[in-house]
């Protein structure tokens, strides 16, 4: 009877965001997403959810595929100098913003001045900061010299280009992208349309008109899938995804993502190591999978998913091993031998969190770690915790990166978005070396001996790899899993 309630309440409310008058159009696609975007402006964007949504519209230098691989999209190529300091890019001459404004080497440069901090404007981005200087030898080359080799850097390049001298803010947006925004309604809906001045005739969007609708509710999700009014449904159960496999194609695969309970390191218990390898042994991960994520999930024992496998450190697994002998002997050692008690804050809009945190709630309990958990609306949460650190201990996931230095930086000391606030000066040495190594295998090495230092020092436990259980029409075509957060709209088409 709960259940049958539960679901007729979802589909009321379902029936207030999406209109219940007819079933999608084969020129419309459907899907959900969890959140309202924080900004259409990528400079002022911290969600994953919403990255996934602006690669649609904004495009870099650079692009990735389904594999992570990258290569040049607005411009036709580069070459690099022979001391591996210069990067010279020659744009393509025949792309146009929304806005129908051309893209030039001016853009560029304005943009790389913004993301690195140059000439008057604040750094928009720390990774920038190996950008010493920018440059236009012409209308359709850019140049950036960095201050010291960075092997990573042309994966930077990813980040979009912006037109300098728009007005970019939280509810506009102005790309070179598939897609345009044409309008958000807040906690309803985003609608994308087609950019049908698009340069790239052969990836341009097959499918006219795009809605998202911002259901967090996976009742109310399945109902919309259920009735046509949904294409697509994400981020639902496996045992949910499962029920519905006869009549929907299912898609379910790790998403390079790290799902941590974040410990911040400066509070008053966390900033004890014993207490963070007591509560890294007294956590069961598996028990989390099981509970949290039916199952569906890959468990981790640092701040990297194998599905990277060139860079993964496979050596991790006892380092903090669940032992919860081993977690009360170290919490013995702690300068809080008889427990204490803890908040864990979980973004409501995210149930697998929310589940995880109650799960480790329980499982503290066995080492005298009194646990109550707090949920914070999405917004609430990416200012509280990631922006100003006001917290204890969170539990939330990373999306995944295409290079490992922006994978690594969430514990460089220095970086603001360093929301654990872990400040360890053998990471910080070993995170800079990688930064600025140009052989590949010393790279590799260097960043594996990062993945180590975050296991013995814990600034949290890394929980899982949750796969992303998808839900869809048996007539949609080209639906891709990305290794970062990316919805792949313009590879969409119905057969």
């Amino acid at each position: 009877m709960k259940k049958i309630v539960k679901l007729m309440l979802a589909g009321i409310a379902l029936c207030l965001l999406i209109s219940c008058s007819g079933k999608s159009s084969r020129e419309t696609f459907r899907m959900n997403i969890m959140t309202d975007p924080d900004s259409f402006f990528p400079w002022e964007s911290a969600a994953a959810e919403t990255a996934a949504i602006n690669y649609n519209i904004y495009e870099g230098l650079m692009g990735f595929d389904a594999d992570g691989g990258i290569f040049p999209l607005l411009c036709e190529n580069y070459t690099v100098s022979s001391d591996k300091l210069t990067y010279t890019f020659k744009l393509r001459n025949d792309v146009t913003f929304h806005n129908g404004e051309k893209l030039t080497a001016e853009d560029v440069v304005w943009t790389y001045e913004n993301l690195a901090g140059l000439n008057g404007f604040t750094r928009r981005n720390d990774k920038f900061n190996i950008v010493e200087s920018v440059s236009a030898p012409d209308k359709y080359t850019f140049t950036a010299k960095l201050k010291e080799p960075a092997a990573g850097f042309i994966s930077l390049a990813v980040q979009p280009v912006l037109k300098k001298g728009f007005a970019y803010a939280q509810t506009s947006a102005n790309g070179t992208g598939p897609y345009r925004l044409k309008f958000y309604e807040l906690h309803q809906k985003v609608v994308l349309e087609k950019n049908n001045n698009y340069w790239n005739s052969e990836k341009e969007a097959k499918i006219p008109l795009v809605e998202l609708h911002i259901i967090n509710d996976e009742s109310a999700s399945m109902i919309a899938l259920l009735s046509g009014q949904l294409d697509l449904i994400h981020k639902i159960t496996a045992n949910n995804a499962k029920s519905l496999s006869e009549q929907f194609n299912v898609n379910s695969e790790p998403q390079n993502m790290i799902q941590i309970l974040g410990m911040n390191t400066k509070s008053k218990y966390l900033s004890d190591i014993n207490v963070r390898r007591a509560i890294s042994c007294a956590i069961n991960k598996q028990e989390i999978i099981e509970g949290a994520h039916d199952g569906t999930a890959i468990e981790l024992y640092s701040n990297f998913s194998p599905i990277m496998k060139t860079y993964y450190n496979d050596n991790l697994k006892d380092v903090t091993p669940y032992n919860l002998e081993k977690a009360k002997e170290y919490l013995s050692k702690s300068a809080y031998p008889n427990g204490f008690t803890l908040t864990i804050i979980a973004p409501a809009n995210y149930p697998m969190h929310v589940s995880t945190a109650q799960i480790i709630a329980n499982q503290l309990e066995k080492i005298n770690i009194k646990c109550k958990v707090t949920l914070l609306e999405w917004s609430f949460w990416l200012d509280q915790v990631y922006s100003k650190a006001d917290y204890e201990a969170t539990v939330v996931a990373f999306g995944g990166k295409l290079d490992p230095s922006e994978i690594f930086i969430r514990y460089y000391s220095p970086y603001k978005r360093n929301f654990t606030r872990f400040n360890n000066a053998e990471f910080d040495k070993v995170f800079l070396e990688a930064e600025t190594e140009t052989d590949p295998q010393k790279r590799i090495d260097l960043f594996k001996e990062c993945q180590k230092i975050l296991a013995e020092e814990c600034p949290a436990v890394f929980i899982c790899d949750p796969s992303d259980n998808v839900v869809m029409d048996k007539a949609l075509r080209g639906y891709k899993q990305y290794p970062i957060s990316y919805y792949p709209l313009s590879e969409l088409w119905f057969e």
